[in-house]
């Protein structure tokens, strides 16, 4: 019998899950009540309703925790306060360790989450027993409570969500089937049903593993990958503690909750079993998927060790369900970079309940306001790129996805799976001269160099790897002599047409219409002032710029130009990433090296700090470019991809009597920390501002024309600020540091560290971070005070500086 549906709505959410009721929900409380929710089968059909229902606080970087604990006071909110139930439980969780990497891993976590105001203790063993008296405390180190974690009910929980919505004047239909998304020049503006079309001016996909697919027929790229998800329910167990917390003992691979008398066990094995590499059935609601006892086995006896009950009673029910992973483990949430008007909230790897009252909050403020409401970088859809749509990429990376889950987060760690997927020209010839690669946004990018003797290998810990004393010969290398750093990662856009320098301008906060030969640093604003993206606008010719940025934010920056130009204008954008290597050069000794291979004066008055010339190298002609993000001497050549080898080849030759080196990235990283040069995405982001971060030296302010955000800086600057990026050096140069340590400032904890290396200079462990103040505090009375970073549940006293703890007039890199 055919739906009565409407024939258009402001807002079409795609897919009926936990999701996609609270994108409903929360539109509906903004005021959206013309919100249509579909879905193909029944609300929770997909894989909501086979989910463990568990309710964590605390997630790996400070939003993510925001967005959980907001989820499950929304889930408290709606059982206690509305009337709807969601069996939302508090009875907290319990984590365990049996091994110091994971004790240290726990403890650190730890002290992230007091930083991000979550409640969380560090006990031993004997607590941990008397927390969860069923488990076999042997081997067991310690671990970490965390009373505010719950259990909830997903099946009620969206049920409570959509009926919310309803009340609102949402329509909620179930049995009815979105065939495609309509599209109309570049933007969403509908859905076909199986029973004809639905027009609007959004449409979210909420449709879980069904999403890739009916991304990929509007052509939107959305990567994730189904897997088969297995838990165990056991027979009902005499005298079980009610209340059980939540216990994880991620090194076996395992949780488990209690569930009406009985225990659930869980389990994120090691190696996965994709599920439908063709696209996921649509006709199996409910689904379920075959027994596989070879496959869990394993997992399931080293359960049955920690609690030994499990091997004395038996087992009531064998899950396997399907649920949607992506390539990195973390969600897809935001506008779609191909097609405007199109929101998703899908892909969330098993978190999918303790994520869903966030996502469904933030995403329906950033379709009502117009922006997100927070950084939202770690489930940004704009991270993913292109060739991630590929389906043999995705079949082979969810394999190690799912058990990543519960694996060791060592610093460093590389995945192993479809690796090798993008190659600069350099790659073998690094390879062979002991390259250790790491994997970043499909990138091979040399992480350090193996001498002879030594494997190219990882051996992770939280202390000095195995590459430590390696990366800091590379990095002396380049402080005292000469180093070669493979850079063609970088994302390359190339900006043309006579309005460009107009349209590039008003999106700098730096000014850009500068003469044709210049490369200029300069951060791109959104209208309150937060820092979009940070990069460099290289200018060739009048109507002609180079636009530099990271490989991680190669489609976000290329859509925030998109979005910043308007319909008509003269202009043209050309990603040539896939055009060009690059290879950088830097050092005191980098003219020695390059010299003899051209005929361009390299000397500083002829080609200054902050230029780029076209020249001819070796047998090939390159744009060089004279910047750093190492901090000193050296320029980055952009050489033809067909050329690349020709100019490889020369260069090391010429550079070996002058005692060239390759260099890694982690080389690069603690070079650039000794220079406290920011990182996109870690030191700053789209909630920070240039005057936060220490960056206002790049802001034009009474440049023609302004630029975006200009008004919000100005605003912010007689105000004055809460909070600035300092700089830290552990006193103590034994302990490292990595990120999100908490920062005490005379004993009170006042912020945390964005990104942390060792600093091989000036030997010690580097840090940065935002530290809280009140309003209108003297830039100088901020640091005039003791300091202490929490590393590993250990107060190691630090130094505060705003100036670079290495060459902080910069004058190594003008010379």
């Amino acid at each position: 019998m055919a739906k009565v549906i409407p024939s258009r709505a402001q807002v079409v959410v795609v897919g009926g899950g936990i999701v996609g009721a609270s994108v409903a929900y929360h539109l509906t409380e903004l005021g959206w009540t013309d919100v249509v929710l579909l879905e193909r089968h029944t609300l929770t059909s997909g894989t909501t309703w086979h989910a463990a229902g568990l309710v964590g606080r605390l997630r790996a970087t400070h939003n993510m925790t925001r967005l959980a604990a907001y989820t499950a006071d929304l889930y408290d909110r709606l059982e206690n306060e509305m009337g709807h139930p969601t069996g939302f439980r508090p009875v907290g969780s319990v984590s365990l360790a049996d091994n110091p990497g994971r004790m240290e891993e726990l403890v650190r976590g730890a002290g992230m989450a007091r930083s991000f105001g979550v409640e969380v203790e560090v006990v031993d063993v004997d607590r941990l027993v008397e927390r969860w008296p069923l488990m076999d405390p042997t081997g067991v180190l310690g671990g970490i409570w965390i009373p505010g974690d719950a259990q909830a009910s997903p099946v009620e929980t969206t049920m409570a969500l959509a009926a919310v919505a309803r009340e609102r004047g949402a329509t909620v239909i179930e049995g009815i089937s979105v065939e495609r998304i309509l599209t109309q020049n570049g933007r969403a503006v509908g859905v076909e049903t199986d029973q004809g079309p639905i027009e609007s001016e959004y449409v979210v996909t909420c449709a879980g593993m069904w999403s890739h697919e009916l991304g990929r027929q509007a052509g939107v790229n959305i990567p994730l990958h189904a897997c088969e998800h297995f838990y165990l329910v056991t027979e009902p167990i005499p005298d079980l503690p009610t209340g059980l917390p939540t216990l994880r003992d991620t090194d076996n691979c395992i949780y488990v909750k209690e569930d009406a008398g009985r225990l659930l066990v869980g389990a994120f094995e090691p190696v996965a079993k994709p599920f439908g590499a063709g696209g996921p059935p649509t006709d199996r609601p409910f689904m379920q998927l075959d027994e596989d006892w070879d496959h869990l086995a394993p997992v399931y006896e080293r359960a049955c060790q920690r609690v030994p009950v499990l091997g004395e009673i038996g087992i009531r029910l064998f899950f396997n369900g399907p649920e949607a992973f992506t390539p990195d483990d973390r969600y897809l949430l935001g506008e779609t970079p191909d097609l405007a008007n199109h929101f998703v909230a899908t892909g969330f790897n098993s978190v999918g309940i303790q994520s869903a009252g966030g996502a469904g909050k933030v995403l329906a403020d950033w379709m009502v306001n117009g922006h997100p409401p927070m950084d939202l970088w770690d489930v940004d859809i704009r991270r993913m790129q292109g060739f991630q749509t590929n389906r043999r990429y995705l079949h082979d990376r969810s394999v190690e996805a799912l058990g990543l889950l519960y694996a060791m987060h060592w610093p460093f760690r590389q995945v192993e799976t479809a690796r090798g997927v993008r190659r600069s020209p350099f790659h073998d010839r690094l390879a062979d001269l002991g390259a250790c690669h790491g994997e970043a946004g499909g990138w091979e990018r040399p992480n350090w160099f193996a001498p002879a003797g030594v494997k190219p290998v990882y051996e992770y810990s939280y202390g000095r790897q195995n590459w430590f004393d390696h990366s800091a010969a590379e990095h002396r290398a380049c402080r005292e002599g000469v180093a070669m750093f493979d850079q063609s990662s970088l994302a390359k856009l190339l900006v043309q047409g006579p309005e460009a320098a107009t349209v590039l301008n008003r999106i700098s906060s730096a000014d850009i219409d500068v003469e044709p030969g210049t490369s200029v640093y300069t951060t791109w604003l959104n209208e309150r002032g937060g820092i979009e993206a940070d990069l460099t606008v290289n200018r060739l010719d009048d109507e002609r710029f180079l636009v530099v940025t990271a490989f991680s934010t190669q489609v976000r920056d290329a859509d925030w130009i998109s979005r910043n130009t308007q319909d008509g204008a003269r202009l043209t954008v050309s990603d040539v990433t896939s055009g060009y290597s690059v290879l950088g050069i830097f050092g005191p000794e980098s003219r020695s090296v390059l010299s003899p291979l051209t005929d361009a004066d390299l000397g500083n008055e002829s080609f200054p700090f902050g230029t780029i010339q076209e020249i001819d190298l070796a047998y090939a002609r390159v744009t060089a470019v004279r910047r750093t993000y190492m901090g000193e001497l050296g320029w980055e050549l952009y050489i033809p991809t067909e050329f690349s080898l020709g100019v490889f080849d020369q260069v090391w030759e010429t550079g070996q009597p002058i005692g060239l080196v390759p260099a890694g990235m982690h080389a690069m990283n603690s070079l650039r920390m000794e220079k406290a040069y920011r990182h996109w995405g870690d030191d700053i982001a789209d909630e920070d501002t240039p005057l936060e971060a220490g960056l206002s030296w790049g802001v034009d302010w009474d440049k023609p024309g302004g630029f975006i955000g200009r008004e919000a800086l100005l605003a912010q600057r007689d105000e004055g600020l809460t909070r600035r990026l300092v700089q830290f050096r552990l006193d103590d140069p034994e302990p490292l540091l990595y990120h999100d340590e908490p920062i005490l400032r005379d004993g009170v904890l006042v912020g945390r560290t964005t990104s942390g290396m060792y600093g091989h200079t000036v030997g010690a462990a580097l840090g940065m971070g935002y530290v809280s103040h009140e309003r209108g505090t003297p830039r100088d009375e901020v640091i005039a005070a003791n300091f202490e970073l929490d590393v590993n549940g250990t107060r190691v006293s630090a130094t505060a500086s705003y100036r670079p703890f290495y060459d902080p007039g910069s004058e190594r890199i003008r010379t």
